[in-house]
């Protein structure tokens, strides 16, 4: 089984609305390192107007999971992150140093509202970029207006967006018409990264190698391993992509 590594997830225990309890984590990992997943950026939710886990209890509770992943040799790596669920305060947030980048990297993982309009994403991602972050757009396939305009993927990757799908919009999940354009995204070579965006054990798993297998058959192996592997690698090692 190729090995995968995943950036966007909610395994964290009892921090949003992801795994409510640590035996649900652990499961939730036993199920990821069955899908041949070897790493993972921790993701919990950091929205406004609700109690968001601090970078230092981010960290804290990151190696208490680690350590429970340890003990069962699970042989998967912890990092801690943050989606951000972008506001008029994501911004000074970001520069106080409240938000958690991705790995300790400069990577910042962002999320909108589905009804976002494109101008306000674009918008976004610029004022990000001018922080001095690299912004990768979480479920980009989710942005109504963008999803109804493809063309505005290739604009925001032009100004240097990093562009994510969930492999369960890949594979269906949501219907014809996401995972359409998924793979449109794919056939052109615009996506950055594949996740699981997983939030339980059940509905929303964190199970990504069927998905892996496919955008290998269809898209070939070293798009696959680039958009599955090698750039998620490229977070944690601090690098540009």
């Amino acid at each position: 089984m190729r090995a995968s590594i995943d950036i966007h997830c909610h395994i964290m225990p009892g921090v949003d609305d992801g795994s409510p309890d640590v035996n649900t984590s652990m499961e939730m990992l036993r199920i990821a390192k069955k899908n041949g997943i070897e790493r993972i950026i921790l993701t919990p939710h950091h929205k406004p107007m609700h109690h968001n886990v601090s970078p230092s209890h981010n960290k804290e509770y990151t190696l208490k999971l680690q350590e429970l992943a340890d003990k069962e040799n699970l042989g998967i790596k912890l990092y801690s992150g943050n989606e951000i669920y972008y506001s008029d305060e994501t911004m000074r947030e970001l520069e106080e140093g409240k938000i958690s980048a991705m790995a300790d990297s400069e990577y910042v993982l962002v999320e909108f509202h589905p009804t976002n309009t494109y101008k306000s994403i674009h918008n976004a991602i610029y004022q990000v970029q001018s922080a001095g972050f690299f912004p990768i757009i979480a479920h980009v396939e989710r942005y109504s207006d963008v999803l109804s305009h493809p063309v505005y993927v290739e604009e925001l990757a032009e100004m240097g967006a990093y562009i994510q799908v969930n492999a369960s919009s890949i594979m269906g999940k949501y219907g014809f018409g996401i995972s359409h354009f998924t793979k449109k995204l794919l056939k052109k070579r615009l996506v950055n990264f594949v996740a699981t965006d997983a939030h339980d054990c059940h509905k929303r798993a964190p199970e990504i190698s069927d998905c892996r297998d496919y955008v290998a058959r269809k898209f070939g192996d070293d798009y696959s391993d680039r958009i599955f592997f090698s750039n998620p690698m490229s977070i944690i090692n601090k690098e540009i992509i």
